[in-house]
């Protein structure tokens, strides 16, 4: 595996290997070893979301205020422009973003470490995305910062409205939000 830094440092790319011949391909997707001696992602994941959506739907910026997740996400049909924002007060990256595009062919995946808000938008016809979560879904402490808070200025690559749920149109700008310490 490849770790690839970001911008924000707590945050990487990781590119797995891939083995492509005529039958098809295979590539090691998760490896606890690799991981912690390549990315120090120590993190242990006691739950795996998988989530199918149309395109232009963007989900998020959503995160917990408690039992944060650290999240690795990947695509394994379709793509997306995935994104994490920096809510750790203390961080000198707080307030700022990270996008990356992840899809099923190049098969790169995300590092999400917990205290960022979490959000995506499909960029193909359809997409589905997995991902592993260092903590259980906690529905009272979901937060959901709103995707485009001008503050923020994430670089959707939007061609029409997205298609957001009530609950992530309702989403709070930086300034209103709770945020880590």
């Amino acid at each position: 595996m490849k770790i690839i830094e970001t911008e924000i440092p707590d945050v990487v790319v990781i590119e797995p290997r891939v083995f492509e011949d005529e039958r098809g391909f295979f590539c090691e997707s998760y490896n606890e070893r690799v991981l912690q001696e390549k990315a120090n992602i120590v993190e242990r994941f006691v739950q795996d979301n998988h989530s199918r959506s149309a395109k232009n739907v963007l989900r998020g910026l959503h995160y917990q205020i408690k039992q944060s997740q650290g999240k690795l996400v990947r695509v394994v049909a379709g793509e997306i422009f995935d994104v994490a924002v920096d809510l750790r007060a203390s961080s000198k990256y707080f307030g700022q973003w990270i996008g990356v595009n992840l899809n099923a062919k190049n098969k790169q995946q995300l590092w999400i470490p917990a205290g960022f808000a979490h959000g995506f938008v499909v960029v193909s016809e359809y997409a589905e995305v997995l991902y592993k979560t260092t903590d259980y879904y906690a529905p009272q402490y979901e937060r959901s910062l709103l995707w485009s808070d001008p503050d923020l200025a994430i670089a959707w690559p939007l061609e029409v409205e997205p298609t957001v749920s009530a609950k992530d149109r309702a989403g709070k700008l930086l300034k209103e939000a709770e945020v880590f310490a």
